[in-house]
């Protein structure tokens, strides 16, 4: 599988202001961490390709970055946007963070807010893009309770506490993808985590070390749930991430019957790693635990096709959050699989889908790249043939979905209209 996205993204960030030489390897070569890439070259960074998916990063230290000279393009990455916020914030310069139409539409107010109550002076349009973060202020940790469960946001407070005098501690109402707090400890920042609060003490130095990302277990679960619905199958993904705060996607799906196993699960180095096999199975339809939400936040369009394909109902409650993605996905996901066929209602934070079959027909991802690759990936069971349009976007986060599907039996190609 491509490496992990938001594994990747902290990866660049944090061995970009690393005292020392980082080699990371197994990075993703989607178009958002290319983002990330250039913008950190553009305030100075060197780094060296060795392969396709290994760099050779010469860290600038804390205060090493330069002002660059052009307004950095975050592409379509909130991650990218929201990460950088909190660490420009710490640097002597003026920074101006702008991205493409989905993510100018994308709210960063709720990383504004808690930016400014330790120092930064973040400017922006109504709380939407382009960011104009002017440095050079003094950061003071602060004590903060995020409103809702957010890594994006918890991650930015954590990259400008590394630079903010005193402690800096984020306390979550429920748990999130704690890959920020991994990496830091694991690059030799002091902090501790634990009863959902995230405490470090400030400011900080991040040593060089070599990283290596495993493989997305956001795009692995495109690939599974292809092998799921279909007949007679079985497909075995190697070095795939399994960590414990992004497990959700796999909890659910095995409750709905999924036949997952996860073999030789095994810490290497930041993050744990094992082997997934997955097998053809009888999906049924449940009433989704709103536990377990935040723990499977960016694969909700693929578990909407999954309970598109089980039988009888599944409810969706507590994913207000998807409508502030990449795409409405709630709204998104909602219309393309009733064009299809299948029978959803939506509510302000839920869905309520009817298990059916997928009829043919052409579907809208609305430039998101998990809706296009769902919908796609209901296709393959479809009674006749799915166009699904506008999907430049996958190469965001899952560069050669469509060649890893015809890998595995996919009648599926890419085509310009």
């Amino acid at each position: 599988m491509p490496g992990d996205k938001s594994i990747s993204h902290r990866a660049l960030m944090l061995c970009a202001i690393a005292e020392g030489e980082s080699v990371v390897t197994g990075l993703l070569q989607g178009e958002d961490c290319k983002a990330t890439l250039a913008a950190l070259r553009a305030m100075g960074v060197r780094v060296d390709v060795v392969d396709q998916s290994t760099l050779r990063i010469q860290g600038a230290g804390m205060h090493g970055l330069t002002e660059p000279t052009t307004i950095l393009d975050m592409g379509n990455s909130g991650t990218a946007m929201r990460l950088f916020s909190g660490l420009l914030c710490g640097q002597p310069f003026t920074t101006v963070l702008a991205g493409d139409e989905s993510l100018m539409r994308r709210p960063m107010a709720r990383v504004i807010e808690p930016l400014a109550r330790m120092g930064a002076e973040i400017d922006s349009h109504n709380g939407l893009p382009p960011l104009t973060v002017r440095g050079g202020r003094r950061l003071t940790g602060i004590h903060y309770a995020l409103p809702v469960a957010s890594a994006q946001v918890k991650s930015a407070i954590l990259l400008a506490g590394l630079y903010a005098d005193g402690e800096t501690s984020v306390l979550e109402p429920a748990p999130t993808r704690d890959h920020t707090e991994r990496m830091l400890q694991f690059l030799g920042v002091s902090l501790q985590a634990e009863n959902g609060r995230i405490r470090m003490p400030g400011p900080q130095v991040v040593r060089a070390a070599d990283i290596d990302v495993p493989g997305d277990l956001s795009s692995a679960a495109f690939i599974m749930l292809a092998a799921l619905i279909a007949e007679n199958c079985e497909v075995h993904l190697e070095r795939v991430g399994m960590n414990p705060t992004r497990h959700g996607v796999v909890e659910i799906l095995r409750r709905m019957g999924a036949a997952i196993e996860i073999d030789g699960c095994k810490a290497k180095g930041v993050e744990a790693v094992a082997d997934v096999r997955v097998r053809s199975s009888r999906l049924r339809g449940i009433d989704v635990d709103p536990a377990l939400v935040s723990l499977a936040i960016d694969e909700f369009p693929v578990l909407f096709v999954a309970a598109a394909a089980a039988e009888g109902d599944t409810r969706f409650a507590g994913i207000g959050e998807l409508r502030v993605k990449e795409s409405d996905r709630i709204s998104a996901m909602a219309e393309g699989l009733r064009k299809l066929g299948i029978a959803v209602q939506e509510s302000d934070d839920g869905a309520l889908i009817e298990g059916g079959a997928f009829a043919g027909g052409v579907v809208d991802s609305h430039g998101d790249h998990r809706v296009a690759m769902s919908l796609a990936v209901a296709g393959t069971i479809a009674r006749s043939p799915v166009t699904v349009l506008d999907t430049d976007a996958v190469g965001t986060s899952f560069p050669g979905f469509v060649e890893c599907m015809r890998a595995v039996g996919a009648d599926i190609y890419a085509y310009q209209p």
